[in-house]
């Protein structure tokens, strides 16, 4: 099982639709006890929170985000964790929104501290 999650800083590595998640959003992670949690920001995202459970190298979570524009959406995504060659890890996401219509998949890697 890749390492665990908690304290890890992970970017998406590719922009998402217009007024989504892109590459400037930036996600803290926090993992205790097979519980996961997060909060992220940046981009068109002013406010993002997500909550779940981790079982091995998947994920499970729903999260709930607030826009630059003032909406709020959510949604559902199930994650793979992966540890790459580097010792970083990536989430390889499936996601589907539940407030409105969209699904789709993503990837988000660790951000080292350089790159912040």
């Amino acid at each position: 099982m890749a390492r665990s999650l908690d304290g890890v800083l992970l970017a998406p590595v590719a922009d998402q639709a217009p007024g989504q998640v892109g590459t400037r959003t930036r996600f803290t992670y926090h993992e205790k006890d097979g519980e996961i949690w997060a909060e992220y920001t940046g981009g068109d995202v002013v406010r993002g929170h997500l909550v779940g459970t981790r079982e091995g190298d998947r994920l499970d979570f729903r999260y709930v985000q607030l826009k630059q524009d003032g909406t709020t959406s959510s949604g559902h995504c199930a994650s793979t964790v992966v540890e790459l060659p580097d010792g970083r890890v990536r989430l390889e996401e499936t996601w589907e929104w539940e407030s409105q219509q969209g699904s789709g998949t993503s990837v988000v890697e660790q951000v080292t501290a350089h790159e912040h």
